[in-house]
């Protein structure tokens, strides 16, 4: 029983975890197109582009956008679970214009001016 309880607390963190890492990634993108670049420029995005500790998360900056991509196979389910967690996080940010399912079949944060 034991380990179970411990099985279950250990997903429990780890689950969470990725998401918060993926905000505070997520966070320091926007600010720095407040702060720090006007532009990322379409041409940059494998030189800014962050992925989670855990892989799961890929963040690359285009422009004054910011791409945010499951790295496995994810069900449109599971976007449009990034999508409204990412909405939820930034309800409240000005900076934020948006945050979308691109043609793509990734999230997009709008930041565009």
């Amino acid at each position: 029983m034991k380990k179970i309880i411990l099985l279950f607390i250990t997903i429990i963190i780890f689950g969470c975890s990725s998401k918060s890492e993926l905000f505070k990634e997520t966070d320091s993108f926007v600010h720095s197109l407040q702060t720090e670049y006007k532009s990322y420029g379409i041409f940059n995005t494998n030189k800014y582009s962050k992925t989670t500790s855990d892989g799961l998360y890929t963040i690359s900056p285009i422009g004054r956008l910011i791409n945010v991509k499951i790295q496995k196979v994810a069900s449109s389910k599971e976007y449009e679970d990034l999508k409204k967690d990412l909405e939820d996080h930034y309800k409240d940010d000005p900076r934020i214009n948006n945050v979308y399912i691109c043609q793509a079949g990734t999230i997009m944060i709008d930041c565009r001016n």
